[in-house]
């Protein structure tokens, strides 16, 4: 556990142990729960598809590819419950291949049109 006081910024780095130099890191999703299994809880989005999804949601500068850094403000979902779990997923592609889902930044999944 990392204990934290509310309001208070909350910094976090990820780093993808490999030797291949040509790997760039990217987080795509990150979402806390009240619970450590939050398939069936509520989630609060902080990032969702690339998409900053809190205000206090923050990157910050990393001279390497293999590094994110971020941070965001602490909270608690119930007042009696102090418990937050994060879980971010992260995607792995090839440095400069702007296909990939790395380079694609932001995605908002657009609706689906009714035809007649």
């Amino acid at each position: 556990p990392y204990y934290v006081d509310i309001n208070q910024n909350l910094f976090l780095e990820a780093y993808l142990h490999s030797s291949d130099p040509n790997l760039v890191l990217f987080l795509d999703t990150c979402v806390a729960s009240p619970t450590p299994h939050n398939s069936t809880t509520v989630t609060y989005d902080i990032i969702r598809n690339g998409c900053a999804r809190d205000p206090t949601y923050a990157t910050y500068y990393s001279p390497y590819r293999h590094v994110l850094r971020f941070k965001f403000n602490a909270f608690q979902f119930i007042r009696y419950n102090p418990l937050v779990y994060l879980q971010c997923e992260l995607v792995v592609c090839r440095a400069y291949d702007y296909s990939s889902r790395c380079y694609q930044g932001c995605v908002t999944r657009s609706k689906r049109e009714a035809s007649s």
